[in-house]
This record gives structure tokens, C-alpha cells and sequence, in this order.
């Protein structure tokens, strides 16, 4: 009788345990979707719970709550578990690493672009990175991916998949041309050395294309990236600079030259060949085109008086040359607040943007320049927009005052976006179009 009483009790024990245990699970499953749900109510608030382009979109009837989506992300807050599911929290902060859809275990993340109300503008690729007029392909930022890691393993994919298209029995200068010299540009001319392709490599500007206008000093690439005829790059919070050096030598290393200033404007298809044309009258004949160039073409300008005065650019290379100027910075994405924020401590600098609140920053640069715009350090002014430049003042309008208002002003930076190399692109026959939510990453 003891002995079943004492069983008794030490089930009892054990049975009360499990109930303890599971309600302390659920409680702190109710705490944490409770968080989740506040998190997603203020990204609405903020404009950050709608995408802006790449975003993931979660099944959640596969999802097992298993929150390895969440970890695998190295960006803040994308993803976040409500009421046991998976759930986007700020969509708009994605920048499509891809690395929430290869960690889910039951594959349950899809990677899509645009949204159904907002579409984004993309030349038509297939999935060997082909468009529609044969042996032109394209790779990295102007097809949606412009994260470096992203971009550097489509460039190295695209070559991967021409080269295997390529009759060598068609009279040619070259096998490849790649058009531009960014991270995509780069890891598909590495990639054509290492198969052994004739390959030459344009650049309208410099050696890292959009890269080489972010300022010296930022922090451009956060995840490891295999680098062909290299190997694995393991640097983390990589400046430009460390970035650029690491380009630099092993295009060095491998004998390997990029033409800088070579803008190309013509690619004439014929005979089972291109024919390329720069600006500078050169022409070249190659057998495959690789389009490696960016989605922004020429910065979008403002269009008002003055734009055109020696005072104003639009990039910022080197910010720690400047010092005890009055600067304008224009613009509400990540390129004017790190601008901003590069320039605060030895200039005054005042940010200026049309919305009401900043949309997609990095968390980091949200972070930042709230606590510079509360210590003074920057005198941030929303609703607002430039509507002529002179030499030695801006005039503005403010939605909140009447008026024109004048600003003393020495320098201004416009960092308004760029306009898509539509005109480019459909002269050499490239099939634009809208994709309104479409899945660019699935299993």
C-alpha cells in the first residue's frame, strides 16, 4: 500500500511538472508573441511592415516554429514568431540575403520581389540568368540582387551557365564580354578565367562600381562570400576599402586587367555574335554579353535651379576632408543618413526628406540618427524639399511653414536614387517588365 501510495505520489509529482512546464512554455510563447505584435505595430506606424522590393513570405501552414529563420538573419527584426508562426515584422529592412529560405528546415520561406500594390521594374532573366534576346545574360543588382554576397554568386552562376553555350566556331574577339565591374562584374570575370574563357571586362566608372562611390570608411558587406579563384572570404563588417583592396589583388594576383572609363551605349546582335560600342568610338565582338551593371544608371536628380552649380554631388567618397562647412544632405534611405552621419562631427549638417518618417534604414542607421537628431548633432527636417540652390544659400518649402525658407548653405549631397538604364536596355532588345509579387527564390 506504501509502495503504491508513494508511486502515486511520484507521478502526481512528475505530472504536475509537465503542467508547470507547459504552462510556463505557453506563458513565455504569449510574452514573446505579445513583443512580436507591438514590434509589427510600430513598423506599421514607421512605414517598415510593407515591403519595398526582396522580402520573404512564410507558409505558415508548413511553418514549425522552429526559429531558425530568425537566427540565420543577420539583419534586426525581419522575422519574428507570433501566435507559434513565423511572421514578417519589418519587410521593408530585408535586403534579400536568402539566408532565412536556406535555414528553415521545412521550407516554408519563399524570397519574393514587389508586392501586389507596388511593382518593381526588372529586365526579364530565366533562371540560368539568360534574358530574352539569346547570349545576353544578366547578373547582380540590375536584376534584383544587389547585395554583395548575392551578387558575387550570380556572377560566378551566369558565367557558369554561358559558358556552356559558347561556339567557339564563331569568329569573335572574345568569348565573354562582362559590362561593368561591381561584385557581380568581378566574380563573373574571375569565373571566366578559372573556365578558361577569352573574357574582357568593361567599366563605365572605376573598379568596384557602385561600391567605389560609397564613402571610404562604410561598412559594405556584414556575411562570408566565396570568391572564385580565391576561395572563402570570412571578413566581417568589411569597409569599402578592405573590400576594394581585396578585388584588387586578386585580379592582380590572376593577371587579370578591368578597362575603367569605358562606357558601353550600343550591343549590336548579328551572325551568332555581339558587337559592343563605347561612348569613346571602341568596338568589340564577343560571342556572350554579361550585363554586370547597376540598377541606378545615372543618379536621379531634383531638377531645380542650381542643381547644376560645382557645389553639389551626388555621392560622398571622402567625408573626412571636409570640415567646418554647412551641408545639406537631401534624401531618406540608408546612402544620405550614413552620408549624414559620416560628416556631423566636424561640419553642420542638416538632413532633409520628403516623408514624414525615415522608410527603409538599416536598424543600425535608424538607431544612429535618432540619437543625433535628439543630441543636435544633425538637424533633421521632415516634409521638407529643396526648390532651388545658389552659391551661398538653398531655398526650401516645409509642408509644416509657410513660405520659401532660406538656409546658408556651402555644400549640398542629393542622394534621391537612380533611374534604371531602361533606354539601354531596350535598345539592345532586353524585355523590361513589372514584377508585382513575384518569387525570385523557392523551393
Amino acid at each position: 500500500m506504501e509502495v503504491l501510495l508513494e508511486n502515486i505520489l511520484i507521478y502526481a509529482g512528475v505530472f504536475l511538472l509537465i503542467i508547470i512546464i507547459v504552462f510556463l512554455y505557453l506563458r513565455k510563447q504569449k510574452v514573446e508573441s505579445r513583443q512580436v505584435d507591438e514590434k509589427i505595430r510600430i513598423a506599421k506606424e514607421e512605414g517598415l511592415h510593407e515591403p519595398v522590393s526582396l522580402h520573404p513570405v512564410v507558409d505558415v501552414n508548413k511553418c514549425i516554429r522552429t526559429g531558425a529563420c530568425i537566427s540565420a538573419c543577420p539583419e534586426k527584426d525581419i522575422l519574428g514568431i507570433s501566435n507559434g508562426k513565423a511572421t514578417i515584422i519589418n519587410a521593408s529592412r530585408c535586403v534579400g540575403h536568402g539566408a532565412c529560405f536556406h535555414a528553415c528546415p521545412v521550407e516554408a520561406i519563399t524570397l519574393y520581389i514587389g508586392t501586389e500594390k507596388r511593382g518593381v521594374e526588372l529586365p526579364h532573366v530565366s533562371q540560368n540568368f539568360e534574358t530574352n534576346v539569346s547570349g545576353i545574360f544578366i547578373a547582380g543588382e540590375i536584376g534584383g540582387m544587389g547585395l554583395i554576397k548575392n551578387a558575387v554568386e550570380q556572377g560566378k552562376q551566369a558565367v557558369e551557365n554561358l559558358a556552356r553555350t559558347i561556339q567557339k566556331n564563331i569568329p569573335a574577339d572574345y568569348d565573354l564580354v562582362v559590362i561593368g565591374a561591381g561584385p557581380a562584374g568581378i566574380s563573373a570575370t574571375l569565373t571566366a578565367r578559372k573556365l578558361g574563357l577569352k573574357v574582357l571586362t568593361l567599366e563605365q566608372d572605376t573598379l568596384g562600381g557602385t561600391v567605389f562611390t560609397f564613402p571610404r570608411s562604410k561598412i559594405v558587406m556584414t556575411s562570408a562570400m566565396d570568391l572564385p579563384l580565391h576561395g572563402k572570404v570570412k571578413l566581417f563588417e568589411t569597409s569599402k576599402a578592405e573590400l576594394l583592396d581585396l578585388w584588387v589583388n586578386v585580379l592582380n594576383k590572376n593577371k587579370i586587367t578591368i578597362t575603367e572609363n569605358s562606357k558601353v551605349d550600343s550591343i549590336v546582335a548579328g551572325d551568332g555574335r555581339f558587337v559592343l560600342g563605347t561612348t569613346a568610338g571602341d568596338h568589340y565582338s564577343t560571342r556572350r554579353v554579361l550585363l554586370a551593371i547597376g540598377r541606378r544608371g545615372s543618379p536621379r536628380k531634383l531638377n531645380v535651379p542650381g542643381e547644376e552649380l560645382d557645389k553639389v554631388a551626388y555621392r560622398l567618397l571622402e567625408p573626412e576632408l571636409l570640415s567646418g562647412k554647412r551641408i545639406v544632405v537631401v534624401g531618406g534611405g540608408d546612402s544620405a543618413v550614413e552620408s549624414a552621419l559620416l560628416l556631423m562631427d566636424e561640419n553642420r549638417v542638416t538632413l532633409m526628406y520628403r516623408g514624414e518618417v525615415f522608410g527603409r534604414l538599416k536598424p543600425k542607421n535608424s538607431e544612429k540618427i535618432k540619437e543625433a537628431a535628439q543630441s543636435g548633432k544633425i538637424d533633421v527636417r521632415f516634409k521638407t524639399s529643396l526648390t532651388t540652390i545658389d552659391r551661398e544659400f538653398v531655398t526650401y518649402h516645409s509642408d509644416d511653414l509657410e513660405g520659401p525658407i532660406e538656409l546658408k548653405n556651402d555644400l549640398v549631397f542629393i542622394f534621391a536614387g537612380g533611374e534604371l538604364p531602361t533606354q539601354f536596355l531596350e535598345k539592345s532588345g532586353i524585355l523590361i517588365t513589372r514584377k508585382f509579387g513575384e518569387a525570385i527564390l523557392k523551393h
